[in-house]
């Protein structure tokens, strides 16, 4: 019980924490892809630019995006921003973008699928499998949890 008499919440089990831990990634991460999507398809099919710039112009810009709602909203419990930390995001996701354009490019250049729905399409599947990496490494490495809050 705390001062008022009322009881006090009991701490969210792991189970809670991971699936809160989700639902926020997919929230920030779900920003990102809109704004990944809106880059990509104002650049590739408004612009008329070249797929590969597009598709990776399109990534940079959402992973600048996602920092900021990853470190001031899904893991604004972890550590605090440290240099190492921000190096951290910034390779893991330029891992992911480079995972995102190479699965980009086979579908659209090695599979043909080139038209607006189809590059979409390819564009989608490439996030999704992107984003599972970058999910696993962004809880893992890059904000940990302060052992001192936990």
């Amino acid at each position: 019980m705390n001062l008022s008499g009322e009881r006090a919440a009991a701490p969210p089990t792991p189970v809670k924490r991971v699936v809160v831990e989700v639902v926020n990634f997919a929230l920030v991460g779900g920003s990102g892809v809109a704004v990944n999507f809106l880059v990509f398809n104002v650049l590739l099919h408004g612009l008329h630019r070249a797929a590969m710039p597009a598709t990776v112009l399109a990534s940079l810009i959402a992973m600048g995006t996602n920092y900021l709602g990853f470190r001031y909203f899904t893991y604004r419990d972890r550590a605090s921003r440290t240099r190492r930390q921000i190096a951290l995001f910034f390779v893991f996701s330029g891992i992911g973008v480079a995972m995102e354009s190479g699965l980009f490019y086979v579908g659209y250049h090695g599979l043909g699928l080139t038209g607006p729905f189809e590059s979409n399409a390819v564009k989608a599947a490439s996030i999704v499998l992107a984003s599972a990496f970058r999910f696993l490494v962004y809880r893992t490495w890059v904000f940990q949890h302060d052992a001192h809050r936990t």
